[in-house]
């Protein structure tokens, strides 16, 4: 679902940290904006209500300019957790290029992960995308507190599917920059296929992501 314009040379890739409440998925985002450039850098805009910690979107926009001139702009979107809003996470889905489903690791959330993974199977169909070719990171969120599921048994609950699952404390900063970048190589090979962008615009895999996190030696 791509925003794609080849003639003006314009392309808009979205982002979306999809999970249930109180997973960590603002809080992703609050550090990402610390770490990540500033240059290019927009506001990251937060929402906060009584019942749910984001109940809108955070949007955190990027800029990057391929070799044959094309204008690359990421943006990234949380959706709120709480079932109620439902209608608000099916709207900001809409034309996603890529997702990451924070899941919490404390094992009393084990069936809210569930219900909110199963919400976004669904709401991906409804509006018109495919999970199986969506690009797809998982993360498990909350590493730091007692009595989480174990790293083995996330691996051998996950390990058929295929989908990369990463560990993370978001709130210590551990492993979000992590989850940003498997999400934005997934994206990238996905685009390539689609609009080349390699072949017909000189954007290497790595370059796409060294320009979106900073990274260096690339």
């Amino acid at each position: 679902m791509i925003e794609y314009d080849e003639r003006e040379k314009r392309m808009v890739v979205k982002l979306v940290y999809y999970g249930p409440a109180q997973s960590g998925k603002t809080t992703n985002l609050l550090q990402l904006h610390e770490r990540l450039p500033r240059q290019g850098r927009g506001d990251l805009m937060v929402l906060d209500t009584t019942d749910d910690r984001t109940i809108f979107f955070d949007l955190l926009p990027f800029f990057l300019t391929a070799p044959s001139g094309l204008k690359v702009k990421v943006k990234v979107y949380t959706v709120p957790g709480q079932v109620k809003h439902d209608a608000t996470r099916k709207a900001v889905l809409q034309r996603a290029d890529g997702v990451v489903f924070v899941a919490d690791s404390q094992k009393r959330e084990a069936a809210n992960n569930l219900a909110s993974f199963e919400n976004l199977e669904e709401n991906l169909a409804l509006v018109g995308l495919d999970i199986d070719r969506l690009p797809l990171v998982v993360q498990f969120n909350k590493r730091d507190l007692a009595d989480i599921v174990a790293e083995e048994a996330i691996r051998r609950t996950w390990g058929a599917t295929r989908i990369p699952v990463l560990l993370a404390s978001a709130l210590q900063g551990q492993g979000v920059e992590e989850t940003f970048e498997r999400l934005l190589l997934s994206v990238y090979d996905s685009l390539d296929v689609r609009c080349r962008l390699g072949e017909a615009h000189g954007l290497t895999r790595d370059a796409f992501v060294a320009q979106l996190t900073a990274r260096e030696g690339i």
